[in-house]
């Protein structure tokens, strides 16, 4: 049979990832072109390939750097710069609501973003490291320093970022900040520390795909103590720490955690859960005031899935992706490479 043939095209999930955990396969669109996303903060994605519409406003610019990976050495002379540039004589600034920058130029677009805050006077969202319909791999994709674009942006309500080779980030305040997401094959242990760091007074869903020491992922269950107290995040709804291989230790520090008394969903799917962390779970602080559990992509037995089940029967419980150590015992998180 040809390999088109055996070829399965599948659409997005219709719901924003900022407003529920969805699964990695769930956000984004796989069809010939490989992987992609097709709209950012409730927006369809366009460039200015594509025109300029009647309310530019209403969709989200793609900002795309042909030139590279977005190497440390890349000064300001690289074709983000001039693509940026670009839009905003094309499109009015103040009509600028929501960016996307390609994976090439995300390591220079927050020191660039925030030299042009006085022009992009209403910019609400950002993805740096957007995937474009061509096949990346996550860990490809390198980035610099958020600071300067939290700082640039104190008006800012959504900021995600795919990848996370080189990124650094320091402990801020943030006003307006309500989504913040990381996908990630390996977040550093640095940047987990930062984000607890903050302060968040508006932040309703923070997601963090916590990945493997192989591709940076090198944070341990104490790098999260400062989510997990709460103490900057008083508006939190939904805490995602997914994609991690360390699952049960992560699960162990959230049963007891300060913060997870007051969210409506979590999410510890996409990693090595097995039974270890769902027994800390169900041992810990109740979680029946939650409306979902996430724990899809798990290692659970089934004895303890019906265990989980049973205790939370007025939660909706995601278990679906039930996988097996490998014979080493050896086991895989959704995202990695």
């Amino acid at each position: 049979m040809d390999d088109f043939e055996e070829y399965e095209d599948t659409p997005a999930d219709p719901r924003d990832p900022g407003d529920t955990f969805l699964h990695e396969r769930a956000v984004y669109r796989s069809d010939m072109a490989g992987d992609h996303r097709e709209r950012f903060a409730g927006l369809p994605v366009m460039s200015l390939d594509d025109g300029v519409p009647a309310r530019p406003d209403q969709v989200a610019w793609l900002v795309t750097d042909e030139t590279g990976f977005g190497f440390d050495d890349d000064k300001d002379d690289t074709a983000l710069a001039g693509e940026l540039d670009h839009l905003l004589r094309r499109v009015n600034p103040a009509q600028v609501t929501a960016l996307a920058v390609t994976g090439h130029g995300a390591a220079n677009a927050p020191r660039l973003l925030a030299r042009h805050a006085r022009r992009l006077t209403r910019l609400r969202s950002v993805f740096l490291g957007f995937i474009e319909p061509e096949h990346w791999e996550i860990s490809w994709i390198r980035h610099g320093d958020l600071t300067p674009l939290l700082e640039a942006y104190p008006r800012l309500e959504r900021l995600e970022v795919r990848g996370s080779q080189g990124l650094r980030l320091e402990p801020v305040t943030h006003e307006h900040l309500r989504v913040l997401r990381f996908e990630s094959g390996g977040l550093p242990g640095s940047v987990v520390r930062a984000v607890g760091g903050c302060a968040f007074p508006a932040l309703e869903h923070l997601e963090l795909w916590l990945g493997v020491e192989q591709y940076g992922g090198d944070s341990t269950a104490a790098d999260l103590d400062g989510i997990l107290s709460g103490a900057g995040l008083p508006a939190l709804k939904r805490l995602g720490l997914r994609d991690g291989e360390r699952m049960d230790d992560v699960a162990a520090a959230v049963a007891v955690a300060p913060v997870a008394g007051r969210l409506e969903e979590l999410s510890l799917g996409m990693g090595t859960l097995t039974d270890r962390g769902a027994e800390a779970l169900l041992s810990g602080q109740p979680l029946t005031h939650l409306r979902v559990l996430d724990l899809r992509h798990h290692f659970l037995g089934d004895d303890m899935m019906r265990r989980v089940r049973d205790a939370l029967s007025g939660v909706a419980v995601d278990l679906d992706e039930q996988w097996r150590p490998e014979d080493d015992g050896w086991m895989y998180v959704a995202v990695s490479e």
